[in-house]
């Protein structure tokens, strides 16, 4: 299974035959590796409402017709623009050929560019048999440990930017609870507010923790 890490927060998992898309900010975002048109989705997930993490993610639906998943006052919004969306609160999982995705809390805010407000989340994704936690925006709290509990992470996709999230000092700690075999630093170096040292935060939780650290450059892919 490869996990293309497309810029800020946005990546892909896919087998070949399913391609999942997280967090699709393209259009707009400096770092994209690829235009919002070139994208293929066979599902559509969504951490919370800002427009850094919508994105693109209407477009691309109507293109693909992929479903959309996201917690359930965003997905009555992004319904209306007529695209297939699955609405889950958090603690909800929903299915799919592919595996199944369940929403997890993450301390963050969530207001959408059209001024609905909703609760963000972490997506705990079942990939074909891979686990993989994208954190969402959040800071840091105990309850990360929660996570793996019943279902040990393989990868976990981890905001490290600061300002808006919690930074790559605090991500050290994240990883240290959420305990996933590899870690991929995300949401940094974007904007100028969010830049961090993500060779650092490898030293930091490799001397640490049990996880390895993959740093993927916008485009590239690690692969499971």
């Amino acid at each position: 299974m490869d996990i293309r890490f497309l810029g800020h927060a946005a990546f892909t998992l896919s087998d070949g035959d399913a391609t999942v898309l997280i967090d699709p900010f393209l259009t707009g975002n400096p770092k994209a590796a690829i235009a919002a048109d070139d994208v293929h989705a066979s599902a559509i997930l969504l951490t919370h409402g800002h427009g850094d993490h919508i994105g693109d993610a209407v477009a691309i639906a109507k293109r693909t017709g992929a479903p959309t998943v996201a917690i359930t006052e965003l997905a009555h919004e992004l319904g209306e623009e007529g695209i297939d969306v699955r609405d889950p609160n958090l603690g909800g999982t929903v299915k799919f050929d592919w595996g199944w995705v369940k929403l997890w809390p993450a301390w963050h805010t969530s207001t959408t560019p059209k001024g609905t407000v909703s609760t963000p989340a972490g997506l705990l994704i079942n990939f074909k048999d891979t686990i993989i936690y994208h954190l969402g925006d959040t800071a840091l709290f105990s309850d990360l440990q929660l996570v793996g509990k019943r279902n040990p992470i393989d990868v976990a996709l981890m905001c490290i930017g600061g300002h808006y999230t919690m930074d790559r000092s605090d991500a050290v700690d994240a990883a240290s609870l959420v305990g996933a075999k590899t870690v991929i630093p995300c949401h940094y170096n974007t904007f100028p507010p969010i830049e961090s040292d993500a060779a650092q935060f490898k030293s930091d939780v490799e001397s640490a923790t049990g996880s390895h650290v993959v740093v993927l450059d916008p485009g590239q892919t690690h692969t499971t």
